[in-house]
């Protein structure tokens, strides 16, 4: 048996298909999204205040205020209160994530001039309440994660951005989302090269300790990379000897790495893995790596894919399984 079956173990039968779950298999995040959508700030502020990690806080945040309409109370909470700065924070991440629904993730030829009209004022909202709140707090990791995402919508330039990263890596060198902010900026499709993406996430991978998940860079700009070619290329270029050497050393390197270590947001880097992996036809190693989910879906990076992410989840899954 090799070390991939090892570490991918025995399953049970699986009598249900797997689902999209928004919580990422997290049930205090589950319940965090349920006050939420209850608009009941008040048990859920000393919840998140009382998180003593800013990179858990951060990702809390991040998928707490996708929950839509959370807008319509925490501006409220605000009134009430402005000199709150958590109540702040929580307003400003909802406005980018507010922002981005109003654009939708349409090509930017498809996006109305409403939408666009809405895109930005919502950004701007955002960006003025997180720089308050990151004056208010200087060693909060969270304002400057977020302020890399309203920066790059807002097309505020390379340089903006490039300093907001390197504010998030002050407070934490290690901050995964950080990461994938940059190497968002970096992308082709942002003004980026594949160049710079590729040298970018090899780079961190790198200058982090083995069992870091910046592993996940390498995946994440194999994936980039990927998308901007045309059908035909994209899988000749995933499934070239030198995309699935690169993809079975970072995956080595972080998620199937004896010191790597689960982290609160650990399921979107395996969901992540188990995909790029599929898609290169290393399927030996993204069994290993799918048999660690016991089929908690996340929606990124499965949407990539079109159609439903359960059943893209699903297809892949079992096109690795060993026969």
């Amino acid at each position: 048996m090799s070390i991939f079956r090892r570490l991918a173990g025995r399953r049970p039968p699986r009598s249900q298909p797997p689902v999209l779950d928004v919580a990422h298999g997290d049930e205090e995040l589950r319940r965090l999204r349920a006050l939420a959508e209850a608009g009941d700030w008040a048990a859920l502020r000393p919840a998140l205040a009382a998180v003593p990690d800013q990179a858990e806080l951060t990702w809390l945040l991040h998928r707490i205020t996708s929950v839509e309409g959370t807008e319509e109370w925490v501006a409220k909470a605000v009134a009430e209160r402005p000199e709150d700065t958590l109540t702040l924070l929580f307003s400003g991440a909802r406005q980018i994530a507010w922002a981005w629904e109003a654009r939708t993730g349409a090509r930017a030829k498809h996006v109305t001039e409403e939408q666009w009209r809405l895109f930005g004022e919502r950004l701007e909202v955002a960006e003025e309440q997180l720089l308050e709140v990151a004056e208010r707090e200087p060693g909060w990791l969270a304002p400057w994660f977020f302020l890399q995402i309203a920066a790059r919508g807002a097309s505020l330039g390379r340089t903006v951005a490039g300093t907001r990263f390197e504010a998030a890596l002050r407070r934490d060198p290690e901050h995964l989302a950080s990461h994938q902010q940059r190497l968002q900026q970096l992308c082709a499709k942002w003004g980026g090269s594949h160049e710079e993406m590729h040298a970018f996430a090899r780079t961190a991978m790198l200058g982090a300790p083995e069992g870091s998940p910046l592993g996940e860079l390498v995946a994440l700009a194999h994936l980039e990379h990927w998308l901007d070619l045309p059908d035909g290329e994209d899988h000749a270029y995933l499934t070239g000897p030198a995309v699935r050497s690169s993809l079975r050393a970072a995956a080595l390197r972080s998620v199937l790495h004896p010191a790597y270590r689960r982290r609160r947001d650990w399921r979107a880097t395996h969901n992540a893995f188990a995909m790029v992996l599929s898609l290169a036809d290393e399927r030996e190693l993204a069994h290993a790596v799918f048999a660690t989910l016991d089929d908690v879906v996340t929606d990124w990076p499965w949407y990539y894919l079109g159609g439903d992410e359960a059943e893209n989840f699903q297809v892949h899954r079992d096109r690795c399984a060993p026969r």
